[in-house]
């Protein structure tokens, strides 16, 4: 005998990618021939196990020209005691704002790359652009360098739902024994 069970409540498929957000929310710096500027992003991912990774952005976020342009950034990840101002920061334009001065951020030389790292912030990776997709407003980046702040009381970092509202990070769980022992010979 089969067991009928009503259907589940339904999710506007506007709302699926909700389901389904990637990493944590980064702040994203670039440096055009005058200025830095940050720009919030929450759709990055890592694209293997290497430092390459991608993120969604377009010719509507000021910074896209100086990311087009220059072809490097830093991915700045911010942590949930800087929520407000990575709120902020999405929330208007470098065209008109000093993103750096209003938020009080930090901006911190950079050992590769033009873009500043963001002192506040948990982790720092300088990145040079290596291919942008523009059917799909994808931005391809490889890491050149990284920084972790292990001083850092605070390292839950924030992910974006996708309507206004965040989830942080929790407790880590280890099953590294568990996940290294299934592996085959010699990997």
């Amino acid at each position: 005998m089969q067991t009928v069970i009503p259907p589940l409540p339904p999710l506007p498929l506007n709302k699926a990618f909700t389901l389904l957000e990637p990493g944590p929310v980064v702040l994203v710096t670039t440096r055009d021939n005058r200025k830095n500027n940050v720009m919030t992003i929450s759709w990055t991912m890592v694209m293997d196990f290497t430092p390459r990774f991608a993120l969604t952005t377009g010719p509507w976020n000021h910074s896209y020209s100086a990311l087009e342009k220059t072809r490097e950034c830093v991915l700045a990840i911010p942590t949930v005691d800087l929520l407000d101002q990575v709120v902020g920061v999405g929330t208007c334009t470098g065209a008109d704002t000093d993103k750096f001065a209003t938020f009080g951020l930090t901006a911190v030389k950079g050992t590769l790359v033009k873009p500043p790292l963001i002192r506040e912030c948990l982790a720092n990776i300088e990145c040079k652009v290596i291919d942008i997709i523009e059917q799909h407003d994808i931005v391809v980046l490889e890491g050149v360098a990284a920084y972790y702040d292990t001083s850092r009381d605070e390292k839950r970092t924030i992910h974006a739902v996708g309507d206004g509202t965040f989830v942080i990070d929790g407790r880590r769980l280890n099953r590294r024994k568990q996940m290294l022992s299934k592996l085959p010979e010699g990997v």
